[in-house]
């Protein structure tokens, strides 16, 4: 994969080498996944963005499985399970879980709510405020309501927001990198 390859080249160069090469691969990867959505189907490009965020945001140390959550889109659950379920993270290997409701919701390091459960968004968000967890949604406006990312399409391009007050009331850390991405 390329950012495997990447990542281990990035390991033997200095540090400013290392930002101007870990930029450019997002960079690459983002604009690629934009591009790609002409030719996939967009619960594949949201899927393959929600793994990508997980290299450039930090995590607090914790042991156990690396959990993605999914609620209210089966076809990103499925995409994101096949894709990605045990790869590792890390020392922990991702676990993906689908979530039917918002009572369902137990520990999760990332949580993807889709468009179609947005009208609970007030209901989940209370439901993971004392987490370490990534809210990810699909939905213009969630972005105001304490997402941490929140997709949008601008022009007839996949985007995404990062509200970055509400990442760090997670006690997550993001990337200068991801952060100069985002709109």
């Amino acid at each position: 994969m390329l950012f495997g390859s990447v990542l281990e080249y990035v390991k033997t160069k200095p540090t400013a080498m290392k930002k101007l090469i870990v930029s450019i691969s997002l960079a690459l990867v983002l604009v690629a996944g934009q591009s790609m959505a002409q030719n996939r189907p967009m619960h594949e490009i949201h899927a393959m963005m929600v793994y990508n965020f997980t290299k450039y945001i930090q995590w607090p140390e914790t042991s156990g499985e690396f959990v993605i959550g999914i609620i209210g889109d089966d076809e990103i659950y499925q995409t994101l399970s096949s894709w990605y379920s045990g790869k590792v993270k890390g020392q922990r290997k991702f676990k993906i879980v689908q979530i039917k409701n918002a009572s369902e919701i137990k520990s999760t390091d990332i949580l993807y709510v889709a468009k179609t459960s947005s009208k609970d968004f007030d209901t989940i968000k209370a439901k993971v405020d004392d987490q370490k967890t990534l809210i990810i949604t699909d939905k213009n406006g969630l972005g105001d309501r304490g997402s941490n990312i929140n997709f949008k399409m601008v022009n007839n391009r996949l985007t995404f927001e990062l509200n970055k007050a509400s990442i760090e009331a997670s006690y997550l850390k993001v990337s200068a990198q991801l952060m100069s991405m985002a709109i």
